[in-house]
């Protein structure tokens, strides 16, 4: 199991790792998150959703993600309100307080270990991953995804700390030296994270470390800026904001929501050499744009309201106006239309708001929630296309055509022109077919390669897994575990 000192040390991407490595040694690794809090998830085969490290750390072990994986979810639909969503399903939304004073803490976690004994069932070894930090002595009463987790399993636990931010003598000291003796027990080892510069120049800082803690140090991982592996938390939008470029690139804008939620959407677009891809809530910043993308949002009517106060959707329909690729995916296609209603109160108090009105649809939020992954044809095309609805509500289309039609009969989304249009298909712009016909329609240059990204992701688990066991002590990590073969 890897725990750590705060949060956003890079656990999930070193279980990614890991899982890679076990695979590549010979093993059927599965990852495992009892509890996790993100934005960006993920729809299973089963038609269940799961977090999004889960699912890509699935990809690292070679194996189809299952809901099993990360059996409770929380998705914020407000600085202070999240959706609770339970072995994929929704439970509806709570208040941090209501959460975590009021849920029955047993019965989560009893939910959890469940969910971990239908894995370890199947797979050897399980590689876990804890939440945030473990030092959190206020929470301990009503933790189910840290060291409980360890302690139910037996787990031998890598703390993992980041170097990059500073202070990590007195995050990993302090982390160590708050458990309980029988926590501290399982702890196998530190594993430092981001490191920076010359790392013959931390040999001392490793023995301090061993020293002050009694526990080895059993890898120092550099910092690495050319291995691309799908990220979860929304923090690394920061990392990603940018502004137009004068270089002959085309410029995409990508509408920066509040409640914005699965960012991975436009990976593939980043990945063009072509192509300049920033986050922006700055109108002026939009305006530039050739392309305007309106993203997924948690709390669509929420962000409806902050696009309007900022002057956001001004710029959009700007934009739409200058005759400009606008184009909505899940929460951005519902805030492109007439009107969003919301009769049940799933979002809050306001039952309907007026829309963007730039696509002819109605949209009605629902309990209930969509969550399959999809094949489908775009636009009247003949390549087989892939994506995945992770979303409440059900649209109605008052004008325009269908968008996709999709392999199970049924059809997606809503096109007024070919340079207007949204969907509720997560992940449609991964395909070469969606790609080419924005860039046509906007008469855009950009070249769009025959891109395998299922071939290019591969290609990043090797190269992660052979960076982390160039730093890492492989055989003490081996001699710390009980692999039954």
């Amino acid at each position: 199991m890897f725990v750590g000192t705060g949060s956003d040390v890079g656990k999930s991407v070193i279980n990614a790792a890991f899982c890679r490595i076990f695979k590549q040694d010979g093993y059927q690794p599965a990852p495992f998150k009892a509890q996790n809090m993100s934005l960006n998830s993920f729809a299973s085969a089963e038609g269940l959703e799961l977090g999004r490290a889960q699912a890509v750390q699935a990809e690292a072990c070679g194996i189809p993600c299952l809901s099993a994986m990360n059996p409770i979810l929380l998705k914020p639909t407000s600085h202070t309100k999240s959706q609770v969503v339970l072995n994929g399903k929704p439970l509806g939304d709570q208040s941090a307080q209501e959460y975590f004073l009021k849920t029955d803490r047993q019965f989560l976690f009893d939910e959890a270990m469940k969910a971990w004994r239908s894995l370890d069932e199947k797979y050897n070894p399980i590689v876990m991953e804890g939440a945030g930090s473990i030092s959190e002595v206020n929470l301990w009463d009503k933790d189910i995804t840290n060291m409980r987790i360890s302690l139910a399993t037996g787990a031998p636990t890598i703390l993992v700390a980041d170097i990059d931010r500073g202070g990590v003598f007195g995050s990993v000291y302090g982390t160590i030296k708050l458990l309980p003796e029988a926590e501290r027990k399982l702890i196998k080892g530190i594993l430092i994270n981001k490191f920076r510069g010359d790392i013959a120049l931390f040999h001392d800082g490793r023995k301090m470390l061993e020293e002050l803690t009694g526990v080895p140090v059993i890898g120092v991982v550099p910092y690495f800026s050319d291995i691309h592996i799908e990220q979860e938390d929304s923090v690394v939008i920061d990392y990603k904001r940018g502004s137009v470029k004068d270089d002959g690139k085309v410029n995409v804008a990508v509408v920066l929501l509040r409640h914005m939620s699965n960012f991975t959407d436009f990976n593939m677009l980043e990945r063009m050499p072509d192509v300049n891809l920033y986050y922006s809530a700055n109108p002026a910043e939009i305006a530039k744009a050739d392309l305007v993308l309106v993203p997924g949002s948690k709390n669509t009517i929420s962000d409806l309201m902050y696009l309007r106060e900022r002057g956001l959707a001004k710029a959009i329909l700007q934009a739409a106006e200058a005759g400009k690729g606008v184009y909505g995916i899940c929460g951005g296609y519902q805030i492109l239309g007439e009107e969003i209603r919301d009769p049940h109160h799933v979002e809050g108090e306001i039952e309907a708001i007026p829309g963007l009105g730039l696509l002819p649809v109605v949209t009605t939020l629902t309990k209930d929630k969509r969550t399959v992954q999809t094949a489908f044809k775009f636009a009247g095309r003949e390549e087989d296309c892939s994506g995945y609805e992770i979303h409440m509500g059900t649209t109605d289309l008052k004008g325009g055509e269908p968008l996709c039609a999709l392999n199970d009969g049924g059809t997606d989304g809503c096109r007024v022109s070919p340079k207007l249009w949204g969907s509720y298909l997560h992940g449609i712009l991964d395909n070469k077919a969606v790609v080419e016909e924005m860039l046509k329609a906007n008469q855009l240059k950009a070249e769009v390669t025959e891109f395998d990204y299922a071939k290019f992701k591969e290609e990043q688990y090797n190269k992660l897994a052979d960076h982390v066991r160039a730093y890492v002590d492989m055989d003490y990590v081996y001699s710390v575990m009980q692999i039954e073969e």
